[in-house]
């Protein structure tokens, strides 16, 4: 099945979630993907894309200190920016990325990598936050973030999938 369809499945069953998204090194791209499903709207409540260290700060509450010491790149900025996203639009649950979409040399960064994170605000209102990295070895730029762009879809439905059992 179409990850991005089965979100809509998951989140449009009771009870209701909605998301929003925090995007960094994705650019858009995981916001495109998860509206691309007719009635996105449903669950779908939007999404930032920030870039800047200040942006993440200002917008999404991420820790400026840490931040700054890894370049923005961490689960815990990830984890930040998830939660940071879902306060922001009223949510149940953020989503986030952030990363490099190609080598840097000068923040010795060798192939495409990228941190992801899920924050999820349930009802019961024990925040549960789950987050990644991964590499993308000899990927282009576009091809990295469209890569993680599904990972995160299929990491979120996986996480929701197991929530619903267990709920």
């Amino acid at each position: 099945m179409n990850p991005a369809l089965e979100l809509k499945q998951l989140l449009l069953a009771e009870p209701r979630q909605t998301l929003a998204a925090a995007e960094s090194v994705t650019a858009g791209h995981l916001q495109a993907r998860i509206a691309s499903v007719s009635g996105a709207s449903g669950y779908f409540l939007g999404g930032i894309t920030a870039y800047t260290l200040a942006q993440k700060v200002r917008h999404l509450g991420v820790n400026e200190a840490h931040a700054a010491s890894v370049n923005c790149v961490s689960p815990q900025v990830a984890a930040e920016m998830a939660r940071g996203v879902a306060e922001l639009f009223g949510t149940n649950i953020g989503v986030a990325t952030t990363g490099y979409a190609e080598p840097s040399a000068e923040e010795k960064v060798e192939s495409p990598m990228a941190c992801w994170a899920i924050a999820h605000l349930p009802p019961s209102g024990e925040i549960v936050l789950r987050s990644g990295r991964l590499e993308f070895p000899g990927a282009a730029r576009i091809e990295a973030q469209a890569r993680l762009t599904e990972t995160v879809i299929v990491e979120l439905v996986s996480y929701l999938k197991r929530w619903r059992q267990d709920g």
